[in-house]
């Protein structure tokens, strides 16, 4: 078949002769009709010599006299002369027309134009043999060698249309008919026109290169070739993957399809499938039958997903992996606990009883619950480390989660190919297709900082949502469809068929070690009960439920094939089943001596030696040795060392400059002041990762952590990877143009080490609310929930400053209302007030104006016993404010964060004269600075600002309220009424100074929009805000 093709791409050439368009079956008729003298084909009969040149034609400018010559000697004796002229000689005397006679001799050049060399065709010419030198080929063999490779081809492209997948055998009807209907008579939508006779049915065909089917043979009738091809992909296997670039991948595919036997298992094999099978159905029984009006979210009509698992789990730690990190909806979710995870059934069992809690927090339903188990892998005999992700309801939001804390172990384990850890996501059809954060999961994929190298995703597909169905829930044919962006091949199987599903899973595991990229099983199967098991299904889907009820559970038929087959008896069937029984009974009888429940017993992500022997409310410093403070200075102002090739932009060699001046100054600007907590962080040997779109230049082009060469492709320099010799790693990285993706990738990120500082930076604060899900459902409530500490970062540069609604604000006023904090509750002063409250708390936020407090923050993270997710306000304008600078003097030992910054000027000299204290926070600072030194008001007006919001500092705030007793007190702010920190801090005011004094408020009335359009209208409103606020 090869050398078919190879005759065709000969005649390429030729292809611009062709006025009238030809289908490949006609390629050949074409040729051969065609009355056109310089498209007719010639056959060549071509000898391989091993000779380094040509060999030379012989007619070229004899002399007549030479001819003569050679004649005579032909005449004498026909073999003293050369076999060209002997052949000349002979057609000439026969009678050859002028300018036939000549044949050319064997040569070892490619055939010329319209030449195909007779060799490369004369063994598929069936019984007609080689046609005499020069004879027309029989047409029909080429056009019938490509309709057989086309039917191949289109078996192995669009096979799966007619594949035998659903169970039910309802949704796919208008495309899937089933195998033994069709009896090898291949189906239209598949071979499309390329079909044969009847008559062709016991012809043999040379099998192409690009084919597996033949095993070991070569050839084989065109019957045999269709009946192997319907088994490989039109039974209950259906595969996409023709559509993936690569030959070799391609290839891959089509063996571990095509290749004869490729499914046949052994008996231990089928019984190791029924022992788990037996399992996974044994479970949900009992559970329906111990707590039948419970939400459980059981796995009826998929219980195939937990061999199938296993079989994923088990091939992978067979070649290699050391650690799955898995997330899943809840369908299913306590099934794989018990007996995937095998996490002990007895702490399942009491998640059912209503018992109090040993521990903090306020929990989860029980199909939420994430674990972290390491056991031992009995198939493979390895340990295994497996953790489930917790989860919320909201679906598909845990896949980027899984993903950041993949990347994360196989980073801290120095797994750069993603050989040891994996992830597998499991996901429900109708959300797999209608959530766009899998594919936002799916774009993150092959990016060198967030790839992890490959995961196995398992369908569920019960072929409805919740009671939709998928003609109203996708436009796509198939529910996968979104995985073909990233070229991932795709298995859709039939649930009710065991072996082709543990096939499937062998082929994905095998697929995501071999190429380490993401890998689909789509599971076609039903869900016996509705959308839960209280749930009536029959309202919406009557004729799916009806056939349902009357359709066997998958282990049944598998249990009575294998009887069939003499793999097991009917006894032995039963046995597995009253064991696991016996084994569920017991865990049940145990579970309900328990009195507590215990959260900590669901942790997906240990801290194995953090929290022990530490004192939960010490506080390391923060402060740092100047020299360490001047060191990571001149380094982040210095080119690449040693590299006086590398050029460097005139812009950021300006830049450096600038820099070099301010550390000579002892003095940092906003970005020098976060490189300087980076860089010590570093030199302590704590990770730190930047993630963000555009985080690395900065969107204010204010950072510059990644150098590049002027005039090199891919030349940079990262100044903070080259701190100190020992120093921990770096990573900044630009993210794809996503903010849900990303913020769950690195909040999965930050949850597996604590001693890492990892941070998100928004381009600005306005986006964040793009990934609203991941801080709701996991960043605010994670700890309350699960147990499970973060200690992620989100910088969010938010100010108005007249750059309209979508680039003012992040929002503050939202962070502020999911603080957990009591705003009637003052709590009792001591020396560890702040620290216990941060302890307290579910996240910080704060809205830094100095360089110095920023540094602070972002190293207390690190400093604290505990972990919290830190909201940061980060500054536009300020970044390059010439006031928005900090001195080394606050940021060297014995310095610390302040939470509230004093009035510090001429305010203070007489505080009894005071007429006004103003609070704000952030960037509003410098401008209300401003307008009291242009009103002369320094004596009469205090500012102080409130750097920490929440936990709110009442302690600092009581203390600086007291030290003005005659002013009065005024909250000023930037942001409208009903936004900003206002309706946070308006009660806590209260609480603070008991209703002793009122706290009057300076700002923006209340508004819809964070910020006007019109730099006109922002300009009138910050005036009036400034008289407001100066208004004595």
């Amino acid at each position: 078949m090869h050398r078919v093709r190879t005759v065709l791409n000969n005649l390429v050439p030729l292809a611009p002769l062709i006025h009238n368009a030809v289908g490949p079956e006609g390629f050949a008729s074409w040729l051969l009709r065609s009355g056109n003298a310089s498209c007719t084909v010639m056959v060549s009969s071509t000898r391989h010599y091993n000779a380094p040149v040509q060999t030379e034609p012989f007619l070229n400018g004899s002399s007549s006299a030479y001819v003569e010559e050679m004649y005579n000697a032909w005449l004498a004796d026909p073999k003293s002369v050369h076999v060209s002229w002997d052949s000349f000689f002979r057609n000439s005397t026969a009678g050859a027309a002028p300018g036939q006679a000549y044949q050319p001799p064997p040569s070892l050049a490619a055939p010329g134009r319209n030449q195909v060399p007779v060799t490369s065709i004369a063994p598929y010419l069936g019984g007609s043999g080689a046609p005499a030198l020069g004879g027309q080929i029989n047409e029909k063999v080429i056009d019938d060698h490509l309709a057989v490779q086309a039917i191949i081809r289109s078996y192995q492209a669009r096979g799966h249309l007619v594949a035998d997948l659903d169970p039910l055998g309802i949704t796919y009807a208008d495309l899937h008919g089933t195998y033994t209907d069709r009896k090898g008579a291949p189906p239209e939508q598949v071979v499309r026109h390329y079909m044969l006779d009847e008559a062709d049915m016991d012809r043999v065909f040379k099998l192409p290169s690009t084919t597996f089917i033949g095993g070991k043979e070569k050839a084989l009738s065109l019957r045999e070739i269709l009946r192997r091809l319907e088994t490989a992909y039109c039974r209950h296997i259906g595969c996409e993957f023709m559509f993936i670039n690569s030959l070799e991948q391609c290839n891959w595919i089509r063996q571990k399809l095509e290749s004869p036997g490729i499914m046949e298992m052994d008996h231990d094999e089928k019984r190791l499938i029924l022992a788990r099978l037996t399992r996974a159905t044994g479970f949900e029984s009992f559970l329906a039958r111990k707590w039948s009006s419970e939400k459980r979210f059981g796995l009826e009509g998929c219980e195939i997903l937990i061999p199938a698992m296993k079989q994923v789990i088990d091939k992978s730690t067979e070649l290699g992996v050391e650690s799955i990190v898995m997330g899943m909806p809840h369908r299913g979710r306590l099934n794989v606990l018990a007996n995937v995870c095998r996490k002990p059934l007895e702490q399942i069992f009491t998640q059912f009883a209503a018992l109090e809690a040993a521990d903090d927090g306020s929990g989860d339903v029980k199909y939420h619950l994430g674990t972290y188990i390491e056991r031992l892998n009995r198939v493979t005999n390895k340990n295994i480390r497996l953790a489930v992700v917790a989860n919320p309801s909201h679906l598909e939001a845990v896949d980027p989660v899984v993903q950041g804390k993949t990347r994360a172990e196989q980073f801290y384990r120095g797994d750069g190919e993603g050989k040891k850890v994996m992830s597998l996501l499991l996901h429900g059809d109708a959300a797999f297709c209608g959530q766009g954060i899998v594919y936002e999961t799916f774009h993150l994929s092959d990016l060198p900082d967030y790839t992890t190298h490959g995961t196995v995703h398992i369908v569920v597909n019960n072929q409805i949502g919740f009671t939709t169905d998928p003609r109203h829930s996708r436009s796509s044919p198939y529910c996968t469809d979104v995985a073909r962006v990233v070229n991932a091949p795709i298995f859709h199987v039939n649930s009710d068929d065991p072996e082709s599903v543990m096939h499937v899973c062998k082929i994905a595991a095998e697929w995501r070690a071999t190429f380490h990229k993401d890998v689909v099983i789509d599971i076609v199967c039903y869900r016996r009960n509705g959308h839960n098991e209280i749930d009536e299904p029959m309202f919406t889907q009557p004729l799916m439920y009806r056939k349902i009820k009357n359709t066997p559970h998958v282990l049944d038929k598998y249990a009575e094939k294998l009887i069939q087959e003499g793999v097991v008896t009917p006894e032995e069937v039963k046995d597995v089943k009253e064991k696991y029984e016996k084994i569920c009974e017991e865990s049940y009888v145990n579970a309900r001596k328990e009195t507590h429940i215990k959260y900590k017993d669901w942790l997906d992500s240990p801290w194995s030696g953090f929290f022990e022997g530490k004192d939960p409310l010490k506080v390391s410093p923060t402060g740092v040795k100047e020299d360490t403070l001047v060191h990571i200075g001149k380094r982040m102002s210095s080119p690449p060392p040693n590299a006086a090739e590398f050029i460097i932009h005139k812009g950021i060699e300006r830049i450096l400059k600038s820099r070099m001046e301010m550390v000579e100054a002892r003095v940092v600007d906003w970005a020098l002041g976060e490189a300087m907590a980076f860089g010590s962080l570093l030199k302590e040997g704590i990770h730190v990762r930047l993630s963000g779109q555009d985080v690395e230049r900065g969107t204010f082009s204010h950072r510059h952590h990644v150098l590049h060469h002027q005039t090199v492709d891919k030349a940079t320099y990262r100044p903070l990877c080259h701190m100190y010799p020992d120093q921990g790693p770096y990573t900044v990285c630009n993210s794809s143009l996503s903010e849900f993706g990303v913020v769950g990738f690195e909040l999965g990120y930050s949850m597996t080490n604590p001693n890492a500082l990892v941070c998100w930076e928004a381009q600005f604060g306005d986006f964040n609310n793009t990934a609203q899900c991941i801080i709701d459902q996991f960043i605010s409530s994670g700890q309350a929930k699960w147990v499970r500490q973060s200690g992620l970062v989100m910088l969010l540069p938010h100010a108005l400053e007249g750059m309209g609604p979508e680039h003012s604000s992040a929002r503050l006023e939202r962070f502020l209302q999911m603080s957990s904090d009591d705003p009637d509750y003052f709590p009792p002063e001591s020396e560890e007030f702040a620290v216990r409250q941060l302890h307290d708390i579910n996240w910080i936020v704060a809205n830094c104006s100095t360089p110095a407090n920023y540094f602070h923050i972002l190293r207390r993270q690190i400093a604290l016993p505990f972990r919290k997710p830190l909201i940061l306000m980060t500054p536009k304008s300020l970044l390059r404010h010439p006031e928005a600078r900090s001195s080394f003097d606050l940021m060297t030992e014995n310095t610390e964060f302040l939470r509230v910054i004093p009035e510090e000027g001429a305010a203070t000299e007489n505080p009894s004269g005071v007429k006004k204290l103003l609070f704000c926070s952030g960037k509003v600072y410098y401008d209300l600075k401003k307008a009291r030194n242009e009103k002369k008001l320094e004596k009469d007006i205090a500012i102080a600002r409130v750097e920490q919001i929440s936990p709110f500092p009442y302690d600092l705030v009581k203390k600086e309220c007291a030290k003005y007793p005659n002013a009065a007190l005024c909250w000023a702010q930037e942001e409208a009424k009903n936004q900003g920190s206002w309706t946070y801090v308006q009660p806590r005011f209260n609480t603070t100074l008991n209703g002793s004094r009122d706290v009057s408020y300076a700002g923006r009335p209340t508004a819809a929009s964070p910020a006007t359009g019109s730099k006109m209208q922002h300009l009138r409103e910050l005036t009036a805000l400034l008289d407001d606020a100066m208004a004595v």
